[in-house]
């Protein structure tokens, strides 16, 4: 396997818009020989009697019933907001006449 070149890792650096000292640049560039060697061993395991998957473990939704409840919390809701106005939050005005 080719060894990954200080100019490879400068030139993802700068396409990532990474500023990276040399010590980072030899750094990664050994992190990065790791991870495809890593990769080069997991290609040689036998995976197809796998079936493809998203995740490990299934997840299923919880679903619950939609329901309407009624609610006494206006005051404590608006009171959170930084200023209001009656019932309502007053917000800047964004949109010029």
């Amino acid at each position: 396997m080719k060894k990954i070149t200080k100019e490879e890792v400068k030139k993802v650096a700068h396409l990532a818009r990474l500023e990276l000292n040399e010590h980072e640049i030899n750094n990664h560039a050994e992190q990065l020989e790791k991870i495809l060697e890593y990769i080069k061993q997991l290609e040689k395991i036998d995976t197809d009697n796998v079936p493809c998957t998203t995740r490990a473990i299934e997840v299923t939704n919880v679903f619950r019933k939609d329901e309407n409840k009624n609610s006494n919390c206006i005051e404590e809701l608006l009171e959170l907001g930084p200023s209001r106005e009656d019932k309502y939050y007053k917000v800047p005005k964004i949109i010029n006449d």
